[in-house]
């Protein structure tokens, strides 16, 4: 099998993510982020303010409930807009086409949301490639498939409020996931698929019987069926192939590891860690060596007063990767500007590198400065270990077919 080359699409190794969620939260209500955090309004201020911490690339939103206004008809003049912004601000965009909204009319068990999503990637594709820009286009189809398929297929949070019907939301959210990805690669196929899946840590508690260390086995395995659709192995009714497998984003916070039975989250930072508590470095490299990808760290980001300790931590533990020599592209803090809870819009995380000042309005930016400053220094000592690092102008993938999987703990 030949070896491939995938080199890094990637303007800067420090990204920035806009929460840009348009989904239907637990009371059946749609969100729209981008609105309340005044992105849209404020997008050319937002770009600027990122020029002080070398963020060239940023994550944003499509909002597929609002750019398709009726079935099959697309309106994406504010796609357009932002993209301008882009483009004079010198500031490359990931754009997610679905993260967690989709028109009225449909939900993931939709006879019609396959094809449906198939032709919304279409869309876009010809709508940007119309655009004449010069540069690759790098999009998330879906975002955390993994996740929204537990919210709204086990815990009724989201459409399409079922529960304990998991496995069947995830197929269905794969089988358009598959089908975009196949549609926009025949548009163009320099197109650049970055996949945003929840990284996490599975484990049985301390004394467990043999049963309960195997079921925590099995759910720390979950977080994999997404990407093995995708590739193939895993349901290849569904169309999945290795070549689909691009670049691997991973988003990671400071709940992603927990006790499976009874649930009981591992603290990332107590005086006396949990044993069964695992380094981000090592779950990044066991992904890694997994599917044999390019790695980005496409969310993270932590609430309150610790977010400048997460920073610290988080940027440690990705040097260790990098000094290890996995391609691992970049850090995504998400959001970079804060944003409420999907479900009690009155409650704000205090989770970005900008907070929002009620007292000033909602259109206001209040730079987190203890923040600001421990992600300067880690940049300055990231840029060293950049520099010295191999594999992070392009990798090259040892093989395309399923041999080289393997959990890689």
């Amino acid at each position: 099998m030949r070896n491939r080359v995938i080199e890094n699409p990637f303007r800067s190794f420090w990204m920035a993510g806009f929460e840009c969620t348009d989904q239907l939260n637990n009371r059946g209500d749609r969100v729209d982020f981008l609105h309340v955090t005044s992105h849209l309004e404020l997008i050319d201020q937002d770009y600027l303010s990122l020029g002080t911490f070398n963020f060239k690339t940023v994550r944003e939103g499509l909002r597929w409930s609002q750019v398709e206004t009726r079935p099959y008809h697309y309106d994406f003049s504010t796609i357009k807009i932002m993209m301008e912004a882009g483009r004079k601000h010198g500031i490359q965009q990931i754009w997610d086409l679905c993260h967690f909204g989709f028109p009225d009319d449909l939900s993931p068990l939709h006879p019609h949301f396959t094809r449906r999503f198939e032709a919304f990637c279409e869309a876009f594709a010809l709508f940007y490639k119309s655009l004449g820009y010069a540069d690759t286009l790098i999009v998330t189809p879906i975002n955390e498939v993994s996740f929204m398929s537990w919210l709204g297929g086990d815990v009724a949070g989201t459409s399409p409020y079922c529960r304990n019907n998991g496995w069947e939301v995830k197929y269905a959210y794969m089988r358009a996931y598959i089908a975009g990805v196949r549609i926009l690669k025949q548009i163009d196929p320099g197109i650049r698929i970055l996949t945003t899946e929840p990284l996490v840590n599975v484990v049985a508690g301390l004394g467990a019987t043999e049963q309960q260390i195997e079921d925590a086995r099995c759910h720390h395995e979950i977080q994999y069926q997404a990407l093995d659709m995708l590739c193939g192995k895993m349901c290849p009714e569904l169309g999945g192939k290795m070549e689909y497998l691009d670049i691997l984003g991973f988003n990671y916070y400071y709940n992603n590891q927990w006790i499976h039975n009874p649930h009981q989250i591992l603290g990332w930072n107590d005086p006396v860690p949990h044993e069964q508590l695992r380094s981000l470095s090592s779950l990044i490299r066991e992904a890694h060596l997994r599917y044999d990808r390019p790695v980005v760290l496409s969310e993270t980001s932590h609430p309150g007063e610790d977010r400048p300790l997460w920073i610290k931590y988080i940027s440690a533990e990705v040097m260790k990767n990098i000094i290890d020599n996995v391609p691992l592209w970049g850090i995504c803090i998400y959001p970079v500007i804060d944003r409420p809870n999907w479900d009690n819009p009155d409650d704000w995380h205090n989770s970005g590198l900008w907070d929002m000042d009620p007292a000033a309005g909602i259109k206001s930016r209040v730079l987190h400065n203890p923040s600001a400053e421990i992600l300067a220094i880690s940049q300055s000592w990231m840029t060293i270990a950049l520099t010295l690092a191999k594999n992070q102008r392009a990798y090259t993938v040892r093989n395309n077919d399923f041999s080289n999987f393997s959990l890689g703990i």
